[in-house]
């Protein structure tokens, strides 16, 4: 985690000096958080169905974790507008989308992939929210995304 961390890291330092990729990188944040929210769903709806009560719990939990990351879009959205981008959740990324979703088969392998998708952004998400350098709208939102994120990742595993 650390060596992660460290890049997480010189990947911020590099972004947040260049306006141009700094608002490319918070609408591709967008998307993903819009688009994981209906991937949740999904899950929830495949393997969670509301008429089986032994998913009960699985189904309870995934539909909070979709609200929140329902809930981070709005604050990235926030973000881009005072930065004067429209959010648009086109041309969303699908590199691992596309890769892990043809697998998933069960709740157990969605949720393997849901802890995966998530570990692989909070090092980006701590380097964020720990830096005392970034814009205080962005770091005060990602510190407040990084408490849900790790909820996520807990939560999916």
């Amino acid at each position: 985690m650390t060596s992660i961390l460290r890049d997480s890291r010189t990947w911020w330092a590099t972004v947040k000096q260049d306006p141009a990729a700094f608002r490319h990188w918070l609408q591709q944040q967008h998307r993903g958080e819009v688009t994981a929210a209906g991937r949740i769903e999904q899950l929830r709806d495949a393997f969670a169905p509301a008429s089986d009560p032994t998913q009960r719990r699985a189904r309870r939990l995934l539909t909070v974790i979709a609200s929140q990351e329902r809930r981070h879009a709005a604050w990235v959205a926030d973000l881009l507008r005072a930065r004067g981008v429209t959010p648009s959740t086109a041309h969303a990324e699908e590199r691992y989308w596309a890769r892990t979703l043809p697998g998933i088969e069960t709740l157990a392998t969605g949720c393997a992939v849901g802890a995966h998708a998530e570990r692989m952004r909070l090092a980006r998400i701590e380097a964020i929210a720990s830096d005392p350098g970034a814009p205080d709208d962005v770091r005060t939102t990602f510190e407040r995304i990084l408490r849900d994120e790790r909820f996520h990742e807990r939560a999916f595993r």
